[in-house]
């Protein structure tokens, strides 16, 4: 099957161990990953290939277009091309009733796999996102009751994305917690991102088809091999960081020395992913290589669509998100900068009434001479360059409390 599709053995051996290494394995695992394939998918004894439905929900596609625009042979187009994809609206030949037909019969057989991209909207009863006549949400309903697993793709499938953020007017949220509303128990496997990255959903699809089980996952139901660590952790410029060395400016010198850009806004110590090891485009960068601060569009929790990418990390160049007060948004430091002057006004108006009642004008009467080298003229501490009739005057005030003591003290003994 892959030589009639122009694709070498050493080709498919490549794409083995990419899959191995976005699966969060070693390299020597691809032999296995390659005996594996041949035998649940390439050399299947049934004649067909693992059925895939791919709905696309309130989404602009571009998860699409990341998992399709990548080169071949890579694990993406290779196995988009062994999987049978028989719906879906972005990338089937078929439109209109024939597709909906084929998805139909689909679910009809059973053992599938359902791929959800973008938000589900259950605003004005769903009818905010309507297809082939019927609610968004019924079409998710019946394609999730007999799937295998379902895959929530991208941010807007995992929580809603952008479009669950404030004020959310179309009832945005993501599949996990839209089926458990619904009560539908199906595993969900949420891959979050903006877009995601293709790789990510080949070694889910691969773990599923050759281990016939889902991948390690977060409490948050996301791979754990993929989002179980931040990007800060696996990040090329942390030795910058751990020395103090950042980028406070676009186009400084520091920028092109590559230093940390954390003081620009980047969210990478608090965004869960391997993007840095998986890299995009084929391998050949990402975001903070290409000198671009995360802007962590991997975060999303998927029981809450306020804690979307886009609500959490705005304005996405400054170090601070905005902190939201009813309507009212604002930054941190804005807030800062109010108290600050707030105290500075008042200072100055305290000191405008102190100086208008007449407490400034005498000032305080200070000691000349500290009271304890008065109290105790043997063991004073201090030197003073008082006139004669102050020295005398201090003397005679330490003379009488020292009498003064003393008689106290022989009044104690004789009682």
């Amino acid at each position: 099957m892959l030589s009639a599709r122009g694709v070498t053995r050493r080709s498919f051996m490549k794409l083995c161990g990419a899959v191995a290494a976005a699966a969060g394995l070693s390299q020597l695992a691809a032999p296995q990953i390659a005996q594996a394939l041949e035998k649940s998918v390439i050399g299947a004894t049934k004649g067909k290939l693992y059925p895939v439905i791919w709905i696309e929900g309130a989404s602009c596609t571009g998860c699409t277009e990341s998992f399709a625009q990548v080169e071949t042979p890579d694990p993406a187009s290779v196995v988009l091309e062994l999987i049978s994809l028989n719906y879906s609206e972005t990338l089937s030949a078929a439109a209109g009733w024939s597709m909906e037909e084929a998805k139909e019969q689909t679910i009809e057989a059973g053992n599938y796999i359902l791929v959800y991209e973008g938000a589900v909207l259950e605003g004005w009863d769903g009818q905010a996102l309507r297809v082939a006549d019927k609610p968004g949400t019924e079409h998710l309903i019946e394609a999730a009751e007999k799937a295998n697993a379902v895959v929530a793709l991208g941010s807007c499938a995992v929580n809603g994305g952008w479009m669950g953020a404030h004020p959310n007017s179309s009832g945005a949220l993501g599949v996990q917690q839209f089926l458990e509303k619904a009560g539908i128990d199906v595993d969900v496997i949420n891959i979050p991102g903006c877009p995601a990255n293709p790789e990510w959903l080949v070694s889910v699809l691969v773990d599923v088809i050759m281990l016939e089980k889902l991948p390690p996952l977060t409490n948050e139901g996301k791979p754990e091999g993929i989002f179980g660590q931040t990007i800060h952790d696996n990040c090329e410029r942390r030795g910058h960081f751990e020395n103090g060395e950042f980028v406070y400016q676009f186009g400084s010198e520091e920028e092109a020395k590559g230093y940390c850009l954390y003081p620009l806004g980047c969210r990478g110590p608090q965004t869960k992913s391997n993007c840095g090891v998986t890299l995009w485009n084929n391998r050949r960068s990402w975001c903070v290589q290409a000198g671009s601060p995360c802007i962590g569009c991997c975060e999303a929790a998927p029981h809450d669509p306020g804690h979307n990418w886009v609500e959490v990390n705005t304005p996405f160049y400054k170090r601070h998100r905005d902190l939201r007060i009813g309507d009212w948004m604002v930054q941190p430091g804005t807030i800062a900068l109010g108290i600050t002057g707030i105290l500075a006004a008042a200072l100055v108006v305290h000191g405008f009434g102190m100086k208008i009642t007449g407490r400034m004008d005498g000032g305080a009467d200070f000691e000349k001479v500290r009271a304890w080298d008065k109290n105790h003229p043997g063991k004073a501490i201090g030197k003073y360059d008082l006139t004669r009739d102050e020295a005398k005057a201090a003397c005679e005030k330490s003379s009488h409390n020292a009498n003064a003591k003393a008689v106290e003290s022989d009044e104690e003994e004789g009682r």
